[in-house]
C-alpha cells in the first residue's frame, strides 16, 4: 500500500499545526495549506527532522472561491491522491451581526462553510473509489447552539457538524471515515484574532491545541463520527439538549461577552 497522503488546511498554527504533527507521527505524507508561507515552511522542516516525513507546502487563501479547485487541480496534475482531508481552516469575529464588517463575515462563511464543502466534494469521490481514507472536519462546541455576539461563526460550525454527520452516514461501509472534532476554548491565536481575548469564555482554562489535536486524531483513526474534546466540553454540549434553546443561547451570549473589564 502506498504512503498515506494527508491534506491539512489552516496548518500554520494552532490545532492545524498540531494535527500535522499527529499525522506526521503516522509517517503520512503531508500537504500543508495556509496563507502564511514562512510558518508552513518552518513546520515542514520541523516535521521532516522529527518524523522523517515529506511535506508539500501550498500557500492558499480559502476566502477566495477559486482556491479549492486550484488545490485539487495542482495535486491531480502532480499525480497526488489525497487519502485524508483535514478541514481545519476557519476563523471567527466577535460583535453584533448588524455592525460587524460585511466583507469579513462573508469571508468567514466562505472559509468555514463553502471552502470546506467544496474541498470535501472534490476529494471525497476519490476516497470512496479507492475504499480508503476519510475526512476530519474541525467543528466546535459552538455547533450545539446559537451564539449571540458570534452569529455567523456559531452558525458556520453548526453547519460543519450537521454536514459531517450526514456524509458520515452516506459513506458508511465504503471504507471512508468522516469525523467531526468539536473543541471548546483552546489556547490558539483564535481569541486574539476574533476579538474574544477578554471574553468570559476564554477566562476559563483553555485546552492546549496539542491535546485537542490528539483527541481528534485518535477519534478519526478509530472511525468515530463525532468527538467533543474534553470532559467539561462534553458536559456543556450535552447540557444544551436538556435546556430550552433560548436558555442555551443566553448562556452563549454571556460567555462570548467581550465588553467587561
Amino acid at each position: 500500500m502506498s504512503v498515506e497522503t494527508v491534506l491539512i488546511t489552516g496548518a500554520s498554527a494552532g490545532i492545524g499545526r498540531e494535527l500535522a504533527a499527529c499525522f506526521a507521527a503516522d509517517r503520512s505524507r503531508l500537504v500543508l495549506v495556509a496563507r502564511r508561507k514562512r510558518e508552513l515552511e518552518s513546520l515542514a522542516e520541523e516535521l521532516r527532522e522529527r518524523y522523517k516525513t515529506q511535506s508539500e507546502v501550498i500557500v492558499g487563501d480559502l476566502s477566495q472561491p477559486t482556491t479549492p479547485t486550484r488545490l485539487f487541480e495542482h495535486l491531480r496534475n502532480n499525480g497526488s491522491k489525497v487519502d485524508v482531508l483535514v478541514n481545519n481552516a476557519g476563523f471567527g469575529a466577535y460583535g453584533q451581526f448588524a455592525e460587524l464588517d460585511e466583507r469579513r463575515q462573508l469571508d468567514m462563511a466562505q472559509v468555514n462553510i463553502v471552502a470546506l464543502t467544496h474541498l470535501t466534494r472534490l476529494f471525497l469521490p476519490g476516497m470512496i473509489a479507492r475504499k480508503r481514507g476519510g475526512v476530519l472536519n474541525v467543528a466546535s462546541t459552538a455547533s450545539f447552539q446559537g451564539g449571540p455576539g458570534m452569529a455567523v461563526y456559531y452558525a458556520s460550525k453548526a453547519y460543519v457538524l450537521s454536514f459531517s454527520e450526514a456524509i458520515s452516514e452516506e459513506t458508511a461501509g465504503t471504507g471512508v471515515v468522516v469525523t467531526a472534532l468539536c473543541p471548546g476554548a483552546t489556547a490558539t491565536e483564535f481569541p486574539q484574532a476574533s476579538g474574544m481575548k477578554n471574553s468570559k469564555l476564554f477566562e476559563r482554562a483553555s485546552m492546549s491545541a496539542a491535546v485537542v489535536a490528539r483527541i481528534g486524531h485518535r477519534a478519526f483513526r478509530k472511525g468515530r463520527f463525532v468527538v467533543v474534546a474534553g470532559l467539561p466540553n462534553k458536559l456543556m454540549s450535552f447540557s444544551t439538549r436538556l435546556v430550552p434553546r433560548a436558555a442555551a443561547r443566553k448562556v452563549a451570549a454571556y460567555l462570548n461577552n467581550s465588553k467587561h473589564g
